[in-house]
């Protein structure tokens, strides 16, 4: 099986920390091919952000459906930013990592709380709660201040920052799980699970699990009405 992994954002960087995240969560016989948005914005923050790494994840599944394609894709931006468009030119799964991460994060407990990077970036959380029906069960949304690309080295006061508020979704909000909201904190779960004793979910690893078990269980992308090949295309 072949995942390709998109990071919608330019920095190389931040894809090879999420590459090495999605190949640790693979199964032996499942090849993550990991590729980022060379013409993408260098990171998503903002909705202009996402509208301009919709039509640079849009290009990257169509080059990769030109080159032989893949059995499911993973949208590594916890906006999920052209999830919608992505399954319209694919039979195959397309799963976002904040959509996945809410899924695994309601199997695990309760309810949860989510803590992202910048305070401008909830607003867009709260949609995709609203949509996947998970608002009842996120008691709690932090952002921690910290930019997207001040985490492709997550140690220190950065870790210390995001886990203190891990923390206080956990004991003030009374979560029994904690979702990252970024792709850049992906290699921060194991540590941060040890460190606050809850279920920390990374949505990369999460969606790697989700379109995996889709494409073993032969089950796709609908082509019936909304997500059938936009007509310019067909």
């Amino acid at each position: 099986m072949r995942i390709t992994l998109i990071n919608p954002n330019a920095s190389r960087a931040m894809t090879a920390k999420i590459a090495a995240a999605a190949r640790e969560a693979a199964a032996p016989d499942v090849e993550i091919v990991a590729v980022c948005a060379d013409n993408g914005p260098a990171a998503i923050e903002s909705h202009y952000d996402e509208a301009h790494a919709s039509v640079a994840i849009a290009e990257l599944i169509l080059a990769d459906q030109a080159a032989g394609g893949s059995d499911g894709y993973v949208i590594a931006c916890f906006g999920d930013p052209g999830v919608d468009a992505a399954r319209e030119l694919v039979d195959v799964p397309v799963i976002g990592i904040a959509e996945a991460a809410m899924h695994v994060a309601v199997l695990s407990g309760r309810s949860f709380g989510i803590v992202t990077t910048l305070s401008r970036t909830l607003g867009r959380a709260r949609d995709l709660l609203l949509r996947h029906g998970f608002e009842r069960a996120c008691v709690a949304a932090y952002g921690t201040g910290i930019p997207v690309l001040d985490l492709e080295d997550a140690t220190g006061a950065a870790l210390d920052e995001i886990a203190g508020w891990c923390e206080r979704a956990v004991h003030h909000d009374r979560a029994d799980v904690i979702v990252l909201g970024c792709a850049g904190m992906a290699d921060l779960c194991r540590r941060l699970t040890d460190r606050i004793g809850v279920p920390v979910v990374d949505g990369v690893a999460a969606a790697v699990g989700l379109v995996t078990a889709m494409g073993r269980m032969g089950v796709g992308t609908s082509k019936r009405d909304e997500y059938a090949r936009p007509p310019r295309l067909a």
